[in-house]
């Protein structure tokens, strides 16, 4: 179960950086998420001055500062980001400018880490059942599969005097260019 929240913050020349870190603070005892939507500049920002944001967060092994967002009065004044930070610390920094710069997104707080537990229990109990049934399902399809082969092989037999059984025969004789075989009881 996710909860959502709203999450802004402000870069600018007073206040250069701001760290999102919930796993620091004893009151979020849940798994974190940080989305940031967008990141916009303010109505007072110098004209032709750039702003440009930088984030520090955590890689697969190692910490990375990348710019994310660069920002321009008169040309560029937002920027739709659409990150996802499923790590905390994440930190942003206005490393170019005097902004101001929002920054704006969603705080994601998960289930609590008990639930979470419970929950892997649960899907491990879900798909041991499922492995189950599929086993099950498996041995109706071959069987099913087994007697529509016997069938296929009776309809394509021949009769004991040579002549094919069947729609399948009626209709080859029909492709070779011969009449069809008259009617046994036909109406005069």
């Amino acid at each position: 179960m996710t909860d959502e929240y709203f999450y802004g913050a402000t870069l600018s020349a007073s206040h250069q950086s701001e760290t999102w870190d919930p796993e620091a603070k004893a009151e979020y005892p849940r798994s974190n998420k940080l989305l940031i939507r967008q990141a916009l500049l303010g109505p007072d920002a110098k004209a032709d001055e750039l702003n440009v944001v930088q984030v520090e967060t955590m890689s697969l092994q190692d910490s990375v500062k990348i710019p994310v967002a660069v920002l321009k009065a008169g040309e560029t004044r937002h920027a739709r980001l659409d990150i996802e930070f499923p790590d905390a610390p994440v930190t942003f920094t206005l490393i170019q400018g005097s902004g101001p710069v929002h920054l704006i997104g969603q705080h994601l707080l998960g289930a609590l880490v008990d639930e979470f537990e419970e929950m892997e229990e649960m899907e491990e109990e879900m798909l041991d059942e499922e492995e189950g049934d599929d086993s099950q399902f498996k041995d109706d399809e071959n069987k099913r599969k087994a007697s529509a082969g016997k069938r296929k092989t009776n309809e394509d037999e021949d009769d004991e005097e040579g002549e094919p059984k069947g729609k399948k025969a009626k209709m080859s004789n029909n492709a070779k260019g011969k009449a069809p075989s008259p009617k046994k009881n036909a109406k005069k």
